[in-house]
């Protein structure tokens, strides 16, 4: 029986590009929301373009971060355009945009414009720096969010400069918090007798701040900074990378009293548990070093996959430090459908990333990958604004569409 999806019925419109808002909107049109990306005529998202690598001279992030849209051309900065805009905006229940704070408001489409044409609305903006504040009028891409945010200065090694961390982290933490948000506001507006919407401020910086730990907390109450650590948690034993036979790395969590007795004794060593340089945590921490470096010296006599199974039986969290290879090949990820294969009519099948969370009842689903430029312009302005095919016309010869 096929499932209904979670937010079938809920209609949102994309006003975005790069990462930070069309992340937000594809978590959300995964499980079921009809997303409106509105782009740029003859332009369109940079994304289109974006990846390390690429298929006959096309993006293969596109498909991904696009998939389940429907995609519209719109020009904003057009009087005509912003009208339109209102016309969308009217048929639905979430707006998504990451411009910089003042850009929607210059186009008459800030909230307080767009709660005047549809009071249930819900709006998430994303920014680098917040709606508000002095640094608000700052340009604030991810990067300068992860920094600001405090993350990049405790990534990496102490003896060498701050690194990113491989990913665009803080544009996927702020897209992560403008769905808890819409998802909230959805709620709370379902439940309110006024049924009204509200608008949700994501800054990139605070989104990374949020997932600080207590690090604001230790400096404000002791002055305690941290600082960058590279693979270890200082004071926190054995946890860390340790190199086996075959020049591969094996992460081991063993710093549980109970689970450091288990590694000892699979390591053929049970006295290490008992011994008082490791018998608890504090002394594991204080001797974190000769630790690992004992266990290196265990872990360097197998293969990585003769030690991993070997661990596991043993009850140690342990796993191999993956590459993209060894991801495309693990078992568990294919039986949980975190690789899906799919159908691009232009680039022909594609593995995609599969859908996170997985729901036993309501699960989400991909339906198509990302579409062409404006290939939603005629479904999306004929059928639900319902203009005339004049008037489609008009706006397509004058480029507003």
């Amino acid at each position: 029986m096929e499932h209904k999806k979670p937010l079938e019925g809920v209609r949102v419109i994309e006003f975005g590009s790069f990462i930070a808002g069309p992340f937000c909107s594809r978590l959300l049109a995964d499980f079921g929301a009809e997303v409106i990306k509105v782009e740029t005529p003859n332009q369109g998202d940079p994304m289109r373009n974006w990846g390390l690598a690429k298929y006959k001279g096309k993006s293969l992030w596109w498909p991904i971060q696009s998939r389940n849209k429907k995609c519209i051309t719109l020009n904003l900065k057009s009087q005509e355009g912003q009208r339109i805009a209102k016309d969308l905006v009217k048929e639905a229940d979430i707006v998504v945009e990451n411009f910089r704070p003042g850009t929607m408001e210059k186009w008459n489409l800030g909230y307080e414009s767009l709660k005047k044409v549809n009071r249930k609305v819900i709006m998430v903006r994303i920014s680098g720096f917040g709606q508000t504040g002095p640094y608000k009028d700052k340009a604030g891409f991810g990067s300068v969010g992860e920094a600001i945010g405090g993350i990049r200065n405790i990534t990496g090694y102490p003896d060498k400069p701050p690194t990113r961390v491989g990913i665009a982290i803080g544009d996927s933490l702020a897209s992560m918090f403008g769905v808890i948000g819409a998802l909230m506001a959805l709620h709370h507006r379902n439940q309110s007798p006024e049924y009204e919407g509200q608008f949700i401020d994501v800054a990139l910086y605070e989104s990374v701040f949020a997932v600080m730990e207590s690090s604001i907390t230790e400096y404000m109450k002791v002055g305690a900074v941290r600082e960058r650590t590279g693979t270890i948690l200082p004071g926190v034993a054995p946890s860390n990378n340790y190199p086996t036979k075959d020049g591969k790395w094996v992460v081991i969590g063993a710093n549980a009293d109970n689970v450091w007795k288990r590694l000892a004794e699979v390591m053929g060593m049970p006295e290490l548990a008992e011994d008082s340089k490791f018998k608890d945590h504090n002394a594991r921490g204080e001797n974190q070093a000769e630790l690992d470096m004992l266990i290196a010296n265990w872990t360097k006599t197998f293969n990585l996959e003769d030690l991993v199974p070997l661990l596991d039986e043993a009850g140690v969290p342990a796993g191999g430090i993956y590459t993209v290879e060894d991801i495309a090949n693990d078992i568990h990820y294919k039986m949980r459908d975190m690789i899906l294969s799919v159908h691009d009519k232009e680039l022909g099948e594609l593995h995609i990333p599969g859908i996170v969370p997985k729901m036993s009842e309501t699960p989400g689903k991909v339906e198509w990958t990302g579409p062409n430029l404006g290939e939603h312009n005629e479904e999306v302005y004929r059928n639900l604004l319902k203009y005339d095919k004049d008037k489609y016309d008009r706006l397509s010869q004058e480029g507003i569409i």
